[in-house]
């Protein structure tokens, strides 16, 4: 910087409107443009984009920012360009040409952010950009993920390690759950040239832990309704399972209260318009699965109310955290019946099914699409989870935990609800498509086009920019999408139009039975790691200890006090005061 040069708080006020830093900010800016490795634990809503977007604003080049949440990326490039901040995404979902021109006007256009998702890092075509990409800060959102310690494990993290070699700007590493073991593991993993942790205090002085214990499923409802007459202002309600979220969105709605449910199983478009219904207040409380919250920042959340005992700590102070963003008053309730920790015990088998599975899981992914033995490696797999799990008659949590284990060891890599482009394949000889009797004379203009601009597609299904195609032979995209359709009922093409779905990618070849590599001291390793998370849960909800004040220790914080806000505290209170 030189003399004349913006002060971090003046970039903050120019761009961002605020006056002052909250807790953390300013040291973890300090250590960024100081040239020092950074890892950041500030808690849900604590301010992390501010974190890295300040610095990277106060550096020339631009700011790689990896982060597995498309959704967020989005909304923050939005954010972002309108505050007159150039910013672009790369994520899962993009044609190869968008892909490109993204990354060019990454390397050659002055933007100041370069979004990007893990998978992509190990791609070619980033790899071929990666030397001309003057970065200032690499970047590591949700970097828990990188931890095989962490409880949101993705292999492809893994890849952030070797970017590091090539690159010699600082790292920005931020998280909102972090024990002090998966700190240190997350600073190891990406090569930290000294260890630097900013932890803030996990501490949510507005925010009330509350604990209920109940008997049976209609005495949760009972307490979910109270909570929603007696709480004013928007909720969340998280339940384990996708059918229960139907259900008591129902038993909600049929009470009067405004609602509605979410979860992975749920259309793209259907997920997206509740979410904005939800964030603009059309919907009161939206009951969900975990698949709900991640990169949602809205901060008048009154309450958040778990219907389970969650899997760890960290998901539920990942989650009860979404309460009371604003700095208002807000409350975090536990409801939990004693059946419930058996039914923790049983979802942590489910997690860990039986080696044989785990194997056969491999087998029959690649049956699924017919291939043999020595192929597959650079497929990309479009998976229905349901039409999976029915051909082979196997239960979908076991297969997802499966699925999840072969990625951890490198097998596959796993992409949830990606926007998959429109693919094509021209399925007429090239010699005889001039003499092939077409009904429609712009259905030769699409083939000339397709045959012009996409190498291979004789030969397999490619993915087609469907604007750029539309635009070159002078129709709109629905007149498009039915001239293809037609074409592929004349056998013309073999059409598969753009779609929403999880994404499988094989990492190699399939191997024969027997010879699939896999760590399983490391599968045990984990296995006792979650049953020692799924304990502190059940502890945390049967403690007779300051609620606030557990949640800190576990995280590693030694200073914390007790919070005067949660029921242990309340209850203490007032035996003190002798009240009832």
């Amino acid at each position: 910087m030189t003399p004349d040069s913006p002060t971090p708080l003046e970039i903050l006020s120019r761009y961002w409107g605020y006056d002052s830093f909250r807790s953390g900010q300013e040291e973890i800016i300090s250590d960024a443009l100081s040239g020092k490795d950074v890892l950041a634990i500030l808690p849900t809503g604590g301010g992390k984009s501010i974190c890295f977007q300040v610095p990277a604003m106060m550096r020339d080049g631009i700011a790689l920012v990896i982060t597995p949440l498309i959704a967020l990326m989005k909304d923050q490039v939005q954010n972002l360009s309108a505050r007159g901040i150039r910013a672009i995404a790369v994520h899962a979902g993009m044609t190869r040409r968008e892909v490109d021109t993204a990354l060019n006007n990454a390397a050659y256009g002055d933007y100041k952010f370069l979004y990007i998702s893990p998978e992509r890092l190990r791609t070619f075509l980033f790899r071929s950009y990666l030397p001309v990409l003057d970065i200032s800060f690499i970047v590591v959102d949700e970097a828990h993920c990188i931890s095989q310690w962490g409880y949101d494990f993705r292999p492809e993290y893994l890849e952030i390690g070797k970017i590091r070699e090539s690159v010699g700007a600082p790292l920005i590493a931020l998280t909102a759950t972090a024990t002090p073991h998966v700190a240190g593991d997350i600073m190891h993993r990406l090569s930290f040239r000294e260890e630097n942790v900013v932890r803030t205090s996990f501490e949510r002085p507005n925010l009330s832990y509350v604990v209920r214990k109940v008997s049976d499923k209609d005495e949760k409802i009972s307490q979910l309704l109270s909570i929603c007459r007696g709480v004013p202002g928007t909720g969340i309600v998280y339940v384990r399972s996708r059918k229960g979220t139907r259900q008591i969105a129902e038993c909600l709605s049929a009470e009067g209260i405004s609602s509605s449910h979410y979860h992975a199983g749920i259309g793209y478009e259907a997920r997206e318009q509740r979410q904005r219904d939800w964030k603009e207040g059309k919907i009161r409380v939206m009951v969900c699965t975990n698949a709900f919250g991640m990169g949602i920042d809205k901060p008048d959340v009154r309450f958040v109310v778990h219907m389970d005992l969650p899997p760890s700590l960290e998901e539920y102070f990942q989650e009860a955290g979404r309460a009371g963003r604003d700095g208002k008053s807000a409350y975090a309730v536990l409801l939990y019946s004693p059946s419930d920790k058996a039914s923790l015990t049983r979802g942590g088998q489910q997690q860990f099914p039986s080696h044989d599975f785990i194997e056969d899981t491999y087998q029959r992914l690649h049956m699924f699409y017919t291939i043999p033995y020595g192929q597959g490696e650079g497929r990309e797999l479009r998976f229905d989870m349901e039409e999976f799990c029915g051909r082979y008659k196997v239960g979908e949590e076991m297969t997802a935990s499966a699925l999840r284990f072969l990625a951890r060891e490198g097998h596959i890599t796993i992409s949830e609800k990606v926007d998959l482009p429109t693919r094509v394949k021209i399925k007429v000889d090239r010699t005889d498509l001039y003499e092939t009797d077409l009904p429609d004379s712009r259905m030769t203009d699409i083939l000339e086009n397709l045959m012009r601009r996409y190498e291979g597609i004789f030969s397999f299904a490619v993915p087609i920019d469907e604007q750029v195609v539309a635009g070159s032979v002078g129709v709109d995209v629905p007149t498009l999408h039915e001239l293809l359709y037609q074409m592929s009922v004349n056998a013309f093409i073999s059409y598969v139009p753009s779609q929403t779905s999880d994404v499988i990618l094989l990492l190699h070849d399939r191997w024969e039975k027997g010879n699939v590599k896999l760590d399983w001291s490391a599968y045990d390793a984990l296995k006792l790691l979650t049953e020692e998370r799924s304990e502190a849960v059940k502890n945390y909800a049967q403690s007779g200890e300051c609620r606030s004040l557990y949640m800190m220790k576990y995280f590693g914080q030694e200073d914390g006090r007790p919070c005067g806000r949660c029921d242990i505290c309340r209850d203490l209170q007032k035996a003190s005061s002798g009240k009832k």
